[in-house]
């Protein structure tokens, strides 16, 4: 119980200084990435890397922080294609894969775009729309890279290669965003080509939260994008991107390790102390 209580301190002080650095316009720090990797293992023996294999023969989970704010919960509308948004405590809006074309009931502050096909960027967001981050670099062996604090929302991303028209392999061109707001740690796909290396696993870190495309193919097959899935092995996964094959296959390729459930609207409300004890794919209405 001690080591519990001091783990849970721990988590505690990092959320307060990552809000104290916000404050202060210092460089943020990823509870994702921190928590998951960074505790000294000799005294928190059963906290595991955030890529760690489930199928090993030792299974402990990550200690996660624990937000004890009343204002703790996000809310995450499906809005259309690959765009969700995000609605943060303080009020921060963000639409994934934004294109113009499926648009939330608001003005986002943020939108995320990915470069595999225009439903998921638009060369012309509107100018009200105060940060626009793509996904990919148009400078020559440069990656996009994304650090930035938005109100409440800590914004990062990891790039993935992706196919290109003539077939052959684009680097970089795709990122999975992450969004860190109130304890939760927020992950969207985008246009995810092939399974993820160690590297990016690591990178990633802790995801609370899982957006993935179930079209079959477009991005990956389901047995691809399945083992992704069941690697990051986050509470909660929201499916998108649905196209070609039907939804059911994707869901077939759990076989019971996950629980099924089905959004009774587009917005769900989420936090750190509703999250499923069980990891659950949660089909949003209107997929």
């Amino acid at each position: 119980m001690k080591l519990r209580t001091l783990a849970f301190g721990f988590s505690a002080l990092l959320l307060s200084a990552i809000s104290a650095l916000a404050q202060e316009g210092g460089l943020p720090v990823s509870q994702c990435q921190a928590i998951a990797q960074n505790l000294p293992g000799e005294n928190f023996p059963h906290v595991r890397y955030a890529s760690f294999n489930p199928s090993g023969p030792t299974f402990a989970p990550v200690i996660k922080p624990v937000n004890l704010s009343a204002r703790e919960e996000v809310k995450i509308t499906f809005v259309g294609h690959s765009t969700y948004f995000i609605e943060s405590p303080d009020g921060i809006g963000i639409a994934t894969d934004y294109s113009g074309v499926h648009q939330p009931s608001r003005m986002p502050d943020v939108v995320t775009m990915n470069k595999a096909h225009s439903t998921h960027y638009t060369m012309m967001p509107d100018p009200a729309i105060a940060h626009v981050m793509r996904g990919w670099s148009d400078v020559p062996g440069e990656k996009a890279e994304h650090r930035e604090m938005v109100g409440d929302v800590y914004i990062r991303n990891v790039v993935s290669d992706i196919r290109n028209w003539g077939g052959g392999i684009e680097a970089d061109g795709n990122s999975i965003f992450i969004f860190e707001v109130a304890g939760l740690c927020i992950g969207h796909l985008g246009h995810l080509h092939f399974e993820l290396n160690e590297q990016q696993y690591t990178q990633i870190g802790r995801l609370d939260i899982l957006m993935v495309p179930v079209d079959g193919g477009l991005t990956m097959g389901a047995d691809s994008m399945s083992r992704v899935v069941q690697r990051l092995r986050s509470s909660l996964i929201l499916p998108m991107h649905r196209f070609g094959p039907p939804l059911e296959r994707f869901l077939s390729m759990f076989d019971g390790k996950f629980e099924i459930a089905y959004a009774p609207s587009e917005t769900i409300t989420v936090s750190m102390r509703s999250l499923p004890k069980k990891p659950t794919i949660m089909v949003p209405r209107g997929l």
